[in-house]
């Protein structure tokens, strides 16, 4: 059995374990301290901006880290992804999509950061990024749209790896976000042109198949999460017509078995993003842009999605355009949330029943902000 094969099964059973086990939200709440990062994307040069977390979920600006490379100079990103974490939370990558590479950052025990490498991402407006032991995937926006793979070693420095780059269906397809399985042995990629979502099954070697095209239960598939058991909701942007935010959710079983368990399912609001899934599985949050708000569904145990509250939070203290980026910490306890009209980043405190509650708002965001993660 290979390095990768072996540690993504070690890792996913032991994800497993996790579930089995449970989280009590007071056992949540009860986490360590961490932080949380969002990028300014500025097209001069690109920086992240760090928060401490205490452990009631409240923040404290923790310093900005310039990237090396540039952003777009736009408000948001159209994307999922821009800024993740490793399993470990050891390392931070960041898409540079003004300069078209990717930088890395160490996470000290405070929360500090410390920029280790940057590699060219080899395409255009790299946006979205992920990581599963050791193996890192970008995602290329422009043209050519394609996937990138690279390693990542113990000292935060990215290796490109030869027979990796990997078209979508078509160019022009205006890809949203690439993610790993929780195996680590598929990688997804959603496109919002084409209404396809792209898989591409992972070599022991960490090579990818050529593109596998479904379709998407809904226009314009946008964001999406995972569950441990490879139940994956996505979000439904259809074009960002009024009240017609949706998401559905699919299973992802082997290496391609691909199938839609709900269709697309309405939260009545306008331009839904981004989707993160609570760490029981149990519950889906989606932010919608058009609208400023927060809904909420629930995951039943196979995978079925049913709309909980439309409007579970709000964002920016009174609604309207802008709530975009989202992350859990990890805990789970707190949901932290950007919102691109008021330039704020939002926190939540996330109850046992699936409901949402502020615990403070911090302003002073740049206009072109994009990206957030947490731990």
């Amino acid at each position: 059995m290979g390095h990768f094969e072996l540690s993504r099964a070690i890792r996913f059973a032991l994800s497993l374990v996790l579930v089995a086990i449970g989280w009590s939200e007071t056992a949540r709440a009860a986490d360590s301290a961490g932080a949380v990062y969002t990028m300014t994307n500025a097209a001069t040069a690109n920086a992240i901006i760090a928060y401490a977390r205490a452990a009631d979920g409240t923040l404290t600006p923790n310093g900005t880290y310039p990237t090396g490379g540039k952003g777009t100079g736009m408000p948001r990103l159209g994307s999922q992804g821009s800024v993740v974490l490793t399993e470990d939370h050891r390392w931070l990558l960041v898409t540079n999509p003004g300069s078209d590479d990717l930088s890395v950052f160490a996470v000290r025990s405070d929360g500090t950061l410390q920029l280790t490498d940057r590699e060219p991402s080899n395409g255009d407006r790299p946006e979205s990024v992920t990581v599963h032991d050791g193996l890192v995937f970008v995602l290329n926006t422009g043209t050519p749209n394609n996937i990138s793979g690279f390693t990542l070693d113990r000292r935060g420095r990215l290796t490109p790896l030869p027979g990796t780059r990997r078209s979508l269906s078509q160019e022009g397809a205006l890809p949203a976000e690439v993610q790993f399985s929780p195996d680590g042995n598929t990688l997804v990629v959603t496109e919002r042109n084409t209404s396809l979502i792209d898989t591409f099954r992972i070599s022991h070697a960490g090579r990818p198949s050529g593109v596998m095209s479904h379709q998407s239960s809904g226009v314009g598939p946008f964001g999406f999460a995972f569950r441990r058991d490879g139940v994956f909701v996505v979000t439904e942007s259809f074009d960002g017509a009024p009240g017609q935010a949706a998401a559905s959710s699919y299973s992802l079983e082997g290496h391609h078995r691909f199938e839609l368990i709900s269709g697309t399912v309405r939260d009545t609001q306008s331009d839904v993003c981004w989707t993160v899934i609570t760490k029981d599985g149990n519950y889906a949050y989606v932010t919608n842009n058009g609208s400023g708000t927060i809904s909420s569904y629930t995951i039943d145990e196979d995978g079925k999605i049913t709309l909980l509250e439309p409007v579970a939070a709000v964002t920016g203290g009174s609604g309207g355009f802008g709530t975009r980026d989202a992350a859990l910490d990890g805990s789970g306890a707190f949901l932290y949330a950007i919102d691109v009209g008021t330039l704020t980043m939002n926190a939540f405190r996330v109850h046992a029943d699936g409901s949402l509650t502020t615990v403070a708002v911090y302003g002073g965001l740049p206009p072109t902000v994009a990206g957030t993660a947490a731990f």
